[in-house]
């Protein structure tokens, strides 16, 4: 079936996402589809208008680019970035208010668009598939009970520091801490105070540190704590100083004289492993305990 110029019209203006025509310089030559205002705000203003017209500059930036790179491959390229209505000068206010994700496909076109070379950028709306994507990931690397990184993602994160702290010479630490005497904890008092006493512990670290310090629960009632650029000096401040808090709002919240016991060390260049850094902390951690308890050894 052959269709007629109308036809073929009709059909581009029904694509469901947006189809821009951008040239080399940043041009928009031409616009189709995305017509549902809610996914998509209206941008027939931007045709004859430069990216560099209507962004930020760094934005502007980032598009000529992307154009550059697909005309130089020939072959599709796909980028994903976020956009908000109010970021582009003089776009129609129709459209979803809040900042859109966008999957972008970008093909070259084989001929020139106004003496320039051009090419179809199509930009679909991902946000909602972000969203489910961003929910899931959150939920494979955290811990549901007290909100903190599970074990998996400690690891995977303890992975980049081992690599990366040697080359750097940069010192990182780790502290590894359980709660004295937990078990009686559960035993008498049930497995919702428990609960409870994990997910304050874990409340109270997230307060105390700092930006860049990574909390994890390892399992049970056993917490990571990565110091990244922290000797094990400063790193034996930060520890007492949570073990301090810690026993404090148990006392005040839940009325528990409960008290944590941890080992502290800092990754070594003679270390084979991460298996040995978290080894070394549970080795100074059961110290701890054999020593009375309610204390932070550095091995």
């Amino acid at each position: 079936m052959r269709f007629s110029r109308d036809q073929l019209t009709l059909i581009l203006a029904a694509l469901p996402d947006s189809a821009f025509i951008l040239t080399r310089s940043g041009r928009y030559a031409a616009l189709f589809g995305g017509a549902d205002h809610r996914y998509y705000h209206d941008g027939s203003s931007l045709v004859g208008q430069s990216v560099f017209d209507v962004l930020a500059y760094d934005k502007a930036l980032w598009f000529a680019l992307e154009i550059e790179k697909a005309l130089a491959s020939q072959a599709l390229h796909i980028v994903e970035y976020s956009l908000a209505g109010s970021d582009v000068k003089g776009l129609e206010a129709a459209g979803p208010d809040h900042p859109i994700w966008f999957e972008g496909r970008v093909q070259a076109l084989d001929f020139p668009v106004d003496g320039e070379d051009a090419v179809v950028w199509v930009a679909s709306n991902i946000t909602e598939k972000n969203a489910v994507e961003h929910q899931l990931r959150l939920q494979s690397e955290t811990d549901p009970l007290t909100g903190v990184y599970n074990r998996r993602k400690l690891l995977d994160v303890l992975a980049v520091e081992f690599d990366l702290a040697p080359r750097i010479r940069r010192p990182t630490c780790l502290l590894m801490f359980d709660v004295d005497n937990f078990k009686a904890v559960n035993d008498e008092l049930g497995h919702s105070v428990g609960d409870d006493l994990l997910a304050t512990i874990a409340a109270v670290c997230r307060r105390a540190l700092r930006p860049d310090d990574v909390l994890a629960r390892l399992g049970g009632d056993e917490f990571v704590v990565l110091m990244p650029a922290t000797t094990c000096g400063e790193g034996e401040l930060i520890a007492d100083g949570l073990r301090q808090q810690i026993s404090l709002e148990l006392q005040n919240k839940l009325e528990l004289f409960s008290t944590i016991s941890g080992g502290l060390t800092e990754i070594s260049r003679s270390d084979a492993a991460i298996g040995d850094i978290l080894r070394r902390a549970d080795e100074g951690l059961y110290q701890s305990k054999r020593n009375g308890r309610n204390q932070i050894t550095v091995v």
